[in-house]
């Protein structure tokens, strides 16, 4: 099945959104690492959390997607057979 232009960008929105959580997790932690372990671990565990928000976001919009499409066929079946039982 051929995905539309919609569904590839958040596809590609939804890796790059992981990329940026593992290395700016990384990043935060190695840079936070100079004012202790402590602080450097929550603060990490902190970005992670907000970050993983911005994946959840784009999952909504693509499962939001789909249900529309399958209600947009739905919808045309329903209006076919309304059509055909009230001639």
């Amino acid at each position: 099945m051929q995905k539309d232009v919609f569904d590839r960008i958040i596809n590609f929105l939804l890796g790059a959104s992981w990329a940026i959580v593992l290395l700016g997790a990384l990043i935060i932690f190695k840079t936070f690492l100079v004012l202790g372990l402590g602080l450097s671990i929550f603060i990490t565990t902190l970005y992670i959390f907000v970050s993983l928000f911005m994946i959840l976001a784009l999952d909504a919009f693509s499962i939001n997607r789909q249900r529309l499409i399958e209600e947009k066929k739905q919808t045309k079946l329903l209006e076919k057979i309304y059509s055909k039982h009230t001639k």
